[in-house]
């Protein structure tokens, strides 16, 4: 299997959103949330980040996603081209520039209408067919992985399930629905005016996360008409705290999708005060060693070039003539 379909299956679900990145990330269990019940403070932490998302405030989300000083670096290693967090936590993350540089493309409208009307235009049964058989495939993949935990694993399936079940009774194949998605993605796509990386790293971290707000808000616009509403997941969010020691917790997180309610269990970490996803820090300080190393080989590789300029200079001229 190919790491681009490996991927896919591993965040269960796709973007969409960044729904699966705060809901793809750990075990699954059964029991009932009390949703009555005031949110812990991890839960919370949890919470506010949905609501972010929701609010398609891409800036806030990633505020909250971690520390201050951990963000300004962060926001320092995107400027000098070492990073492109936190667009780099979603599936298929090196899909994303493609999808708008197609998108905006002058004729990405007739492009895509016309790929449409060749491939899914009034295909129903063909549509639910194939949904029915990436369902059962995802599924299979995902008991036959060894990397997850059996609880991670439990939770992905219901994930693929219930969104093959999603595919299977959308109207897909609905060509006046198909050509008004269409209408209205190419549309917020040519106004982020980003389709390239050179353009990500001349706006800069926060001005490109805001600049792909509204686009993220079109897209679920549109996978909400087809009855996919992920702000509805994002903002359906309780949760509970299973564990807790010291500044790690494991909190057990319900959140509805497509008509189903899934459940996942996820480690959260307390740094300077605030809770955070373990996992994102994690990531997010890998991230950031891998930036300070190569700075430190850059700086290194110019000091190199620069010293036999040096050995050039008024050191290297011969004594003046008494």
């Amino acid at each position: 299997m190919s790491k681009t379909k490996r991927r896919a299956l591993r965040h269960a679900g796709g973007w969409a959103c960044a729904a699966m990145l705060l809901l793809a990330m750990a075990a699954c269990q059964r029991d009932v949330v009390d949703p009555a019940a005031p949110p812990a403070e991890p839960v919370a932490a949890v919470q506010a980040m949905a609501r972010a998302i929701a609010d398609n405030d891409l800036v806030a989300y990633a505020r909250l996603s971690v520390p201050p000083a951990q963000y300004a670096a962060l926001e320092q290693a995107w400027s000098q081209g070492h990073s492109r967090w936190p667009l780099t936590e979603l599936p298929l993350h090196d899909q994303l520039l493609p999808m708008l540089q197609a998108l905006s493309a002058d004729d990405g409208s007739q492009r895509l209408q016309r790929s449409f009307d060749r491939q899914l235009a009034g295909q129903t049964t063909a549509v639910r067919q194939a949904a029915q058989s990436m369902g059962l495939f995802g599924v299979q993949y995902l008991r036959h992985e060894t990397s997850f935990t059996s609880s991670q694993q439990a939770h992905y399936v219901q994930v693929v399930e219930t969104l093959a079940a999603w595919a299977a009774d959308a109207p897909i194949s609905d060509r006046a629905r198909a050509r008004a998605s269409i209408a209205a993605l190419t549309r917020a796509a040519s106004a982020t005016g980003l389709s390239t990386d050179d353009q990500l790293q001349q706006a800069g971290l926060a001005a490109s996360l805001q600049r792909l707000g509204p686009f993220i808000a079109t897209l679920k616009a549109v996978l909400a008409s087809y009855g996919l509403d992920l702000d509805a997941s994002m903002r359906g969010i309780v949760g509970d705290i299973l564990s807790q020691q010291g500044d790690n917790a494991l909190v057990r997180l319900q959140y509805p999708l497509a008509g189903q309610t899934i459940s996942l269990q996820i480690p959260l970490t307390r740094r300077e005060g605030h809770w955070y996803l373990t996992r994102t820090l994690a990531d997010t300080d890998a991230l950031l060693r891998n930036a300070s190393a190569a700075r430190a080989k850059a700086e290194a590789e110019s000091a190199a070039l620069i010293a036999p300029a040096a050995e050039t200079g008024d050191d290297a001229k011969p004594p003046a003539t008494p």
